[in-house]
């Protein structure tokens, strides 16, 4: 974990961190607190509905507690770092209040996929399309 975070990520949970799966097959690390926020809201959906029960499965299911040794380093189960395609280099990519952790070359790959698409206002959500950066 870059040192820049560190601090904080120690205040807000003690180096606790929870790492599970996301469906652009990174992994998606949340500091206790806000993973257990995240999980509440998860449950907390209908689950008649196939894609929400889909969700909670991967998400909820895959979660792993992991904690920050004292060098700033966390180890990862295999079948996580398997998921990720995790082998060598990685980007850990900053969220909000968690990060997204890719391999590089993944990475690199969806970003220019994602820089290149064209979107029009008409594309985005009504939440976004109002929003001036």
């Amino acid at each position: 974990m870059p040192t820049r975070y560190r601090d904080r990520i120690a205040e807000r949970s003690q180096g606790r961190l929870v790492v599970t799966v996301d469906r652009d097959k990174c992994l998606l690390l949340y500091p206790l607190p806000d993973w257990e926020e995240v999980e509440r809201k998860l449950m907390r959906m209908p689950t008649l509905h196939e894609s929400t029960r889909r969700l909670q499965r991967l998400m909820v299911g895959y979660a792993t507690d992991v904690e920050l040794d004292g060098h700033g380093r966390l180890l990862l189960p295999p079948k996580l770092r398997e998921f990720a395609s995790l082998e060598r280099d990685a980007m850990l990519i900053g969220q909000g209040a968690r990060f997204e952790l890719w391999d590089e070359t993944i990475w690199e790959g969806n970003r220019d996929r994602w820089l290149e698409a064209t979107q029009s206002a008409s594309d985005l959500p009504p939440e976004l399309a109002s929003l001036s950066l």
